[in-house]
């Protein structure tokens, strides 16, 4: 089996609710309104970047890509305004493995339809394009809503890297964080799919 391409092709994701696309320094000023949406850089279990840092962060995402181990996209909505990122990150060509991470979305559009829509996308790409083996997701033991989402999705919890790495948020400087580290494998991928489509194809949001 051929390993994965280095660095992974930049592609787009169409959908319905919303779409990916390549990341670009031009998303800079929807992220920075999307971050603000509930003040999201405060939350001292997850790393997200404050308007402030956002450049930053969408450079140093630029070079992880161009260093071959990290696949960033802009999320849009419908109408086209960048609300979110999201990654192929730890990304492992020989082994066939990525890992869908460093995701956030403004609080607005938080568990909507939107979300599932391009967890299928990233799934779908990583499983039917990219051929991956395993897809993991990883996140604060104490993201409990991270967790409940991930779980949603279909997949399985690995294990927790306890004491995995030191938290440096302001607000819990110095803790160290437990990682729960989940994942679907490519004979699973099936079935997960079809509960992803089943969940967009209901009435309510999903």
């Amino acid at each position: 089996m051929n390993p994965l391409p280095s660095p992974l092709p930049r592609v787009s994701l169409p959908g319905v609710h919303g779409s990916l696309v390549p990341l670009a320094p031009s998303h800079h000023d929807d992220l920075c309104e999307a971050t603000r949406d509930g003040e999201l850089w405060k939350l001292w279990y997850t790393a997200i970047p404050s308007p402030e840092g956002m450049q930053a962060e969408i450079a140093r995402r630029l070079d992880l890509h161009a260093q071959g181990s990290m696949l960033p996209f802009a999320i849009l909505d419908a109408a086209g305004k960048a609300v979110g990122m999201t990654t192929y990150m730890n990304v492992d060509p020989a082994n066939r493995r990525v890992e869908i991470g460093s995701t956030w979305y403004r609080k607005t559009v938080q568990r909507t339809a939107l979300n599932t829509e391009c967890k299928l996308s990233l799934l779908t790409h990583a499983f039917e394009s990219l051929d991956c083996i395993a897809v993991e997701f990883r996140t604060h033991f104490m993201n409990h809503q991270s967790r409940r989402g991930i779980e949603r999705l279909g997949a399985r919890l690995d294990g927790i890297l306890r004491s995995h790495q030191i938290v440096r948020h302001p607000d819990a400087e110095g803790s160290l964080r437990d990682t729960c580290v989940y994942s679907i494998l490519a004979h699973e991928w099936p079935m997960v799919k079809a509960h992803l489509r089943h969940q967009l194809a209901r009435p309510r949001t999903a």
